[in-house]
């Protein structure tokens, strides 16, 4: 392996402590190299916070050495004030000689503009390093900057014979989830929870299941919630609506003397695609990445209209012999591993 590669795959692998806490911002990676020692590195603080560069350069005891040392960095450098100082311009003050790069930066605040900036500056700059395991790094960041939408991941648990729920007669009269899988998925799931921007349910969901959609078993922050409900049949005694949680509420009603205080309500065109209007609003709240967790019409309407990037689907053991059926995609398998009984299998859509 090159010793660039090498710098730059550690800059990857600080950067997904990051993972659930920079959004909408990139969790970026940095390393800073003197004499073939790394003498300084840092990612991404939580959103707000300084960016990987700042960390790594303050990480340095000697800043003397910074003169004569190569910066490696997963993104290209911001170059424009935001929550933060310029990247660049602190790059360019402590006269780094050498900056490597992952990714160029798509978005339209910096796009090339911060690997200006060090050249104007005299850093010698080299882009596209491992850039194919750097885009991979960036899916949420790039898919929201490119595709003007989030990351995409459907998710769901299916019976052995391919049902998302039993028949009713099944089910306990109050509402609450049918659990499918083990604990040790549920709980892989919370960490899921925790590491993207939102989550999304329509109305037969939290009418049947009556979801909390936090991170109880697991340490970290909570989903925004996004409930799908047209006609508002879901009252103040469901937990999506308990206020604990920032919530958006996708409605067809526009009369705000039905909207709840604390609760931030949408209104969809429920005769034009939804999908795509979905996209567009969780667009415009800066949400670069959402699990969509059900119902069944919820997610054959992402399926259809071919807006997902990952598929994760657990399977369990119990046979239901009728119920609800699961939706069926086409995607790449990329992976399939077994969660003590349950087996996940996740797809990409390609």
């Amino acid at each position: 392996m090159k010793i660039h590669q090498k710098y730059l795959l550690r800059c990857i692998e600080l950067a997904k402590k990051g993972l659930g806490t920079t959004a909408p911002n990139p969790m970026v990676g940095c390393v800073i190299v003197h004499q073939n020692n790394i003498i300084g590195e840092g990612f991404t603080d939580p959103y707000g916070g300084p960016h990987a560069e700042v960390n790594a350069i303050n990480s340095v005891k000697n800043k003397e050495q910074l003169k004569e040392a190569s910066l490696y960095v997963t993104l290209e450098p911001c170059s424009h004030f935001g929550k933060t100082p310029p990247c660049a311009d602190l790059i360019a003050k402590h006269q780094l000689k050498e900056v490597f790069i992952g990714l160029q930066d798509p978005h339209n605040k910096v796009a090339g503009k911060g690997i200006q900036k060090l050249k104007e500056a005299g850093c010698k700059v080299t882009i596209g390093i491992l850039e194919n395991e750097c885009r991979e790094h960036h899916k949420r960041f790039l898919t929201f900057q490119e595709k003007k939408r989030p990351y995409i991941i459907l998710k769901w648990a299916e019976s052995n014979d391919g049902f998302l729920a039993p028949e009713k007669s099944l089910r306990n009269s109050n509402p609450e989830p049918f659990w499918i899988t083990t604990p040790y998925s549920k709980q892989m799931v919370h960490q899921w929870r925790s590491q993207e921007q939102a989550i999304l349910v329509g109305t037969r969901t939290v009418l049947e299941d009556n979801p909390k959609l936090t991170t109880r078993e697991w340490s970290g922050k909570n989903p925004i919630r996004v409930v799908l409900d047209r006609h508002l049949k879901i009252d103040a005694s469901h937990h999506v609506l308990d206020r604990s949680v920032q919530t958006i509420m996708l409605t067809a009603v526009d009369d705000t003397s039905k909207h709840l205080e604390g609760i931030t309500y949408e209104v969809l065109d429920f005769a034009q695609p939804l999908a795509q209007q979905i996209c567009d609003i969780l667009h415009r709240y800066n949400i670069t990445s959402i699990i969509v967790e059900g119902g069944a019409k919820m997610l054959q309407t992402f399926i259809d209209a071919n807006l997902w990037d990952e598929a994760r689907i657990f399977k369990g053991t119990i046979d239901f012999k009728k119920g609800l059926p699961a939706p069926r995609l086409q995607g790449t398998l990329q992976q399939q591993q077994k969660i003590w009984t349950d087996t996940l299998f996740i797809y990409r859509n390609d």
